[in-house]
């Protein structure tokens, strides 16, 4: 039985899920943060389970080759990023290794190894950023949490993040701290500044700031207005309400205080318009890979009739528009299908159309209408697919199904369902859209028996 506080030396074999070092030490699993399989370390054991134990780690006595200097001052306390302390081949290796491990465990696969798509660069790339504002002795500061807390961490400088988004976090900041503006206090739902939202786009460079507040006015809201225009690309300022206690970020009610309360981006070669609650991949040269991707394993042809499921903004929708003969979208956000509406007439797509509603529930409404699609694109939420949506894929009986995921244990769950319903693993990939982060998105391809 492990001793808590005692320290073990232990060498790392293996990573969990979200990336944290796997020690065996007594039999038992022990956890331990910032390490790298292969070192051998000095290991202090701060809780003990039934099965498993975390540790922290106290020495390195021999270093990976993988190991490198953070380029994040605030990376250890900071719950954005996970892999400031390991170069991008090891990042890149555990992560397709994660996505075969889950395929192979748990979706009955026999998988030796799957490749994955790189990014070519961890910095600078993500095109969305949501800061959570705190305060300490009456100044008002934003950052992201520390992990497993809702403790702010301040950074003046996120790598991962464009610097035009670093500087409107400032400007909002400042002029938060300005007018003496309150920030949210989640225990007593009180105060009124909770996250600071920028979205920016790859390729226009437009940028959407939307403050999410407890409350329905903004003070002084033309003092921000002129501030964040010597920002190059500002176009538009959202006031998004959300006067609900708990830690969702966006409420249901936006209100356009400059501009036209959207930006608009270019991807895979269409335009499309972006609101606050447009799901848009983060990362857009990997979204667009990603789509690339998903678009050749479907080997779409002309005489084709392709379902999205949770097809957001309908980006992937129209770009398989253009191959096909005809595409459905479903959506549960209201404003996502109006935006996908608006995105199909702005690209000239009338071979598209989109419908509001939960996935499996329209899923199945479509199978009763008769509509037997030759290809399925299914791209969930982390919990992956429900049993709604198993169902009616296994009575629409597409030609293939392919499967866009950002969570590799549901994802080979929903895989492993799919093949008692007569499907096989014809491709499976694993790609990259959040370098430094432990996030991994995976491409598989399912084709009839």
């Amino acid at each position: 039985m492990l001793e808590k506080n005692k320290i073990y030396e232990t060498q790392i074999v293996d990573y969990t899920a979200d990336g944290q070092g796997v020690a065996r030490i007594e039999g038992c699993a022990v956890f331990v943060p910032n390490a790298i399989a292969g070192e051998l370390c000095r290991v202090r054991i701060e809780k003990v389970g039934k099965t498993w134990a975390a540790g922290k780690l106290v020495e390195i006595l021999e270093k990976s080759p993988h190991r490198v200097n953070r380029e994040c001052p605030v990376a250890k306390l900071c719950g954005g990023c996970d892999f400031w302390h390991m170069d991008y081949a090891e990042e890149t290796r555990l992560k397709a290794d994660r996505v075969r491990q889950a395929l192979n465990r748990i979706g009955g696969e026999n998988l030796s190894e799957i490749p994955i798509l790189a990014a070519p660069t961890c910095r600078g790339y993500r095109n969305k950023a949501q800061y959570p504002v705190s305060s300490q002795k009456g100044r008002a500061f934003a950052g992201f949490f520390r992990a497993g807390t809702h403790q702010v961490v301040e950074n003046d400088r996120c790598r991962i993040l464009p610097e035009e988004t670093d500087r409107v976090k400032k400007l909002v900041i400042d002029y938060v701290n300005h007018y003496r503006i309150s920030a949210y206090d989640e225990t007593a739902h009180k105060g009124l500044l909770r996250h600071i939202y920028v979205r920016r786009g790859a390729v226009s460079g437009q940028i959407l700031v939307c403050l999410v507040v407890n409350g329905r006015k903004l003070p002084h809201p033309e003092f921000l207005i002129e501030k964040l225009k010597a920002v190059p690309g500002f176009t538009t300022l959202v006031l998004a309400v959300n006067e609900r206690p708990g830690n969702a970020i966006l409420g249901n009610e936006f209100i356009t205080l400059y501009g036209p309360g959207y930006i608009e981006d270019t991807l895979c070669g269409l335009n499309f318009r972006l609101s606050p609650r447009s799901f848009y991949q983060v990362n857009h040269h990997q979204a667009q890979r990603l789509y690339e991707a998903a678009i050749s394993q479907a080997q779409i042809t002309k005489d084709d009739l392709v379902l999205d499921l949770y097809c957001g903004v309908g980006t992937i929708t129209l770009a398989m528009a253009r191959a096909a003969g005809r595409v459905i979208g479903v959506e549960v956000v209201e404003q996502a299908v109006i935006d996908a509406r608006e995105n199909a007439v702005r690209n000239g797509i009338s071979n598209a159309e989109f419908f509001c509603g939960d996935a499996g529930k329209a899923a199945l409404e479509l199978e009763e209408r008769g509509i037997r699609p030759d290809v399925v694109v299914v791209d969930p939420p982390r919990k992956g697919l429900n049993a709604d949506t198993i169902e009616a894929l296994s009575k629409m009986s597409p030609r293939r199904i392919v499967y866009v995921s950002c969570d590799p244990a549901t994802l080979a769950r929903d895989v492993a369902l799919l093949k008692e319903k007569g499907y096989m693993v014809a491709s499976a990939q694993a790609a990259d859209l959040f370098p430094r982060c432990a996030h991994v998105e995976s491409i598989v391809c399912l084709a009839r028996d």
